[in-house]
């Protein structure tokens, strides 16, 4: 479909896709205090940055709620980066060193394993 569109091939490695992707929920699951380390630190660096583009406090107080919501938003969106960043690697390093199929089929074992391992988490934090 986009090479109907493009002038130019485009090739996508789908495995590759499907392996980082796997890898990066993963240890998003498996790494989640750090996750949300992330996202503060990205929401209060967000909150910061955008304070210094308003020169009026009653401005700035105004739209307050809406802005913090967004950046908090953001934040969440932006805390996946790291993480797709590492389980590229984690992919790629089990492609080149046992191949495709063990990238993906390890890749959903570790997914299996930290979603387990984050129920267990959360049931541990609650009692």
């Amino acid at each position: 479909m986009l090479n109907d569109i493009l002038p130019f091939r485009l090739e996508i490695d789908t495995v590759a896709v499907a392996g980082a992707s796997l890898w990066s929920l993963a240890l998003y699951l498996a790494c989640y205090p750090l996750a949300e380390w992330v996202i503060d630190q990205l929401n209060r660096w967000f909150n910061f940055a955008e304070r210094s583009l308003y020169t009026s406090l009653t401005e700035f107080e105004k739209t307050r709620q809406a802005r913090e919501s967004q950046n908090a938003f953001y934040a969440s969106l932006f805390s996946i980066l790291p993480f797709l960043l590492v389980g590229t690697l984690s992919s790629w390093g089990l492609d080149i060193s046992l191949g495709h199929s063990w990238a993906i089929s390890l890749g959903i074992l570790a997914c299996i394993c930290s979603g387990i391992y984050e129920i267990g988490r959360r049931e541990g934090k609650s009692e």
